[in-house]
């Protein structure tokens, strides 16, 4: 194993135990160091890591500063113990478009996107697909989180949900209302009806018994978003994870229409979401125009207001 590979496995192990799941970054830095491992290279050089920054068929800037991102990262740990290790500066690659704007889903598109799965595939596709969007709507869920839940996560009798160990590590239990908690055990009896021996523990699964696939579950989704006909002319292309935002976005207009302490409720919200401090919850202020004017009210009305 090479000084480099050995130092990469090092660096993640250490990341990881701080909870940080490094995925899609473990699989970079290992195409990274096999790029450095097939040039001789024993250390980390601005020039080397930029090389492979830019050595992906995808062109454009905000992947290739991803990459070079993830290099950085590693290659600061390095520095600690290699002088000869170069840190790439952080606008060597510039970015494109910051994060896309979420697509604001009424309910009258929710409603239309479960009605079209249950009118397009086949009873568990439908139910699954049906639940599982409906779930997203209500609960602010990451899709990756719905994927993941099991049978056991799913307490019907006291109204619960346990994510466990999401984003960061983290864990947490999502209470459910009343309607949720029917439509979750309609469709733990369908499928169970449907499936009664899945090759899976989880919760929502496929047609042919196995957890779902993200990847799968997009494709599926673009296609569902067609036969419903939300948002062709919004300008920008839905996805699922922004039924996350739109259920933030929702509550947060919610209680400014309502007259409601939006500062002190954020904390609140951002544990609902699973988010690791209100910081992240913040974002959702400035992702709609809708949420702007709405704060952009509430400041003047405070600053008409007699002292």
């Amino acid at each position: 194993m090479s000084t480099l590979r050995t130092a990469m496995v090092d660096y993640l192990a250490l990341r990881r135990s701080l909870g940080y799941k490094l995925e899609r970054a473990g699989c970079l830095l290992a195409e990274f160091v096999t790029f450095a491992e097939t040039r001789g290279a024993d250390h980390v050089t601005v020039e080397l890591a930029l090389s492979w920054a830019i050595s992906t068929s995808n062109p454009h800037s905000n992947w290739r500063a991803q990459r070079l991102g993830v290099v950085r990262g590693f290659a600061r740990y390095l520095q600690a113990h290699n002088p000869n290790t170069e840190v790439p500066p952080r606008a060597l690659i510039p970015r494109g478009p910051g994060r896309p704007t979420p697509f604001l889903y009424s309910p009258a598109d929710i409603t239309a996107l479960m009605a079209a799965a249950g009118e397009r595939y086949s009873p568990l596709r439908a139910a699954t697909l049906e639940t599982l969007i409906g779930l997203l709507a209500v609960t602010g869920l990451r899709v990756a989180e719905g994927i993941r839940l099991d049978r056991g996560d799913v307490n019907v009798a006291s109204g619960l949900l346990t994510v466990r160990t999401s984003k960061f590590g983290k864990s947490r239990l999502v209470p459910l209302h009343p309607s949720t908690v029917i439509a979750l055990k309609d469709y733990a009896r369908l499928r169970n009806r449907l499936y009664p021996r899945p090759h899976t523990s989880a919760f929502f699964i496929s047609t042919t018994g196995t957890r779902l696939r993200a990847n799968n579950l997009r494709a599926v989704f673009a296609e569902l978003r067609g036969h419903a006909d939300v948002g062709p002319r919004a300008g920008r292309r839905p996805r699922l994870g922004d039924l996350r935002h739109s259920m933030a976005m929702t509550t947060l207009l919610r209680w400014y229409a309502a007259g409601e302490n939006v500062q002190a409720l954020l904390p609140l919200l951002s544990t609902y979401l699973g988010h690791v401090n209100p910081r992240s919850t913040y974002w959702y202020l400035s992702a709609a125009p809708e949420l702007l004017a709405a704060a952009a009210d509430r400041v003047e009305t405070a600053q008409g207001e007699p002292a």
